[in-house]
């Protein structure tokens, strides 16, 4: 059983496009591919017809996956968010213990993207941020096992 998705409503929408391309487009050209290896003649030793029907499987593993994130999918409404508080869907700008200024965006975990500054609120520096507010500084374990001190100097909503 899988846990709630949480998605802003742009991570919604490229959930439901991804779905549309794969089950439309990408759909059709695995199945021109398959027909064009049947076209080879005896298929029990056609690593063609082997390989489509491969990337079918695989395909189709994507499909239902995705489409189960979008079944489980909780959208964050951000009329409901304030810019008191850190919570999915707010951006957090500040600085770190070595002056070093910082601009995140929570996202949930589907959506995460640390080099576009979008972290997901699972991650080490996700879950110190959420919840607190400007002016807070957290302390953050990182994996390397270092401790990274982080001060939120502004948070605002989309």
């Amino acid at each position: 059983m899988q846990r709630d998705v949480i998605l802003t409503p742009e991570g919604l929408e490229k959930l439901k496009l991804e779905i549309e391309d794969l089950s439309t487009v990408k759909r059709r050209e695995v199945a021109e591919r398959i027909k064009e290896a049947r076209e080879f003649g005896d298929i029990s030793e056609n690593s063609e017809y082997d390989d489509a029907k491969n990337e079918q499987a695989m395909l189709e593993s994507r499909i239902a996956q995705l489409e189960e994130k979008l079944r489980a999918a909780q959208v964050i409404d951000a009329s409901e968010l304030d810019a008191d508080v850190v919570r999915v869907g707010s951006t957090v700008r500040g600085s770190d213990d070595k002056g070093k200024s910082f601009e995140y965006t929570i996202v949930g975990s589907t959506e995460a993207d640390p080099a576009g500054g979008r972290l997901s609120n699972e991650s080490p520096v996700g879950k110190a941020l959420v919840g607190r507010g400007k002016g807070d500084q957290v302390d953050v374990l990182l994996p390397n096992g270092r401790t990274r001190a982080l001060t939120i100097e502004g948070i605002s909503v989309a």
